[in-house]
């Protein structure tokens, strides 16, 4: 649809951070990517879709923030004192950033497309797509979602066990 295109017309590189299991460190791989990134002067943002455990508005010291609606949609949280990397994350419509998500599948899924195309990104050079871990419908879900645009690639993280 044109609002697809339009929310995420302006990002121009997507990034993947995928695991097999959980507790890798794919959201502190995402956070300190994300700082890296913009510490070379990229605009950056962060797009967490690990609906169980959303832990990186915590790491970002923004857990308190709200997610406001404008015409193209949600507009992300701006993180640190220039405000340079925009964040969405279902820890911030959550009413207490520790409840838990207990959902099925649909309703998980529509979120993540929603978080796709509903979210106000403006100009990127990079999104960065904290998934949860394994090999569930979220990740099928967002690849699906996000096969219309330019993946730049995904990140592996894995354990030496």
């Amino acid at each position: 649809t044109l609002a697809e295109r339009t929310n995420l017309a302006g990002v121009r590189h997507i990034l993947l951070v995928l695991s097999g299991k959980g507790g890798v460190g794919k959201s502190t791989i995402s956070t300190e990517l994300a700082l890296a990134l913009r510490s070379a002067g990229k605009r950056v943002g962060i797009l967490d879709v690990d609906l169980c455990g959303p832990s990186i508005p915590r790491m970002l010291r923004v857990q308190d923030s709200a997610v406001h609606q404008c015409d193209s949609g949600w507009v992300p949280v701006f993180v640190g004192q220039d405000k340079a990397i925009a964040l969405m994350s279902i820890g911030f419509l959550l009413e207490r950033p520790d409840d838990a998500v207990v959902w099925r599948g649909p309703k998980k899924n529509a979120l993540i497309k929603q978080f796709v195309t509903d979210v106000a990104w403006g100009d990127l050079d990079f999104l960065i797509v904290d998934t949860p871990p394994g090999t569930s419908d979220e990740h099928i879900s967002t690849v699906e979602a996000l096969r219309h645009y330019q993946l730049l690639g995904a990140i592996l993280v894995t354990t030496p066990q």
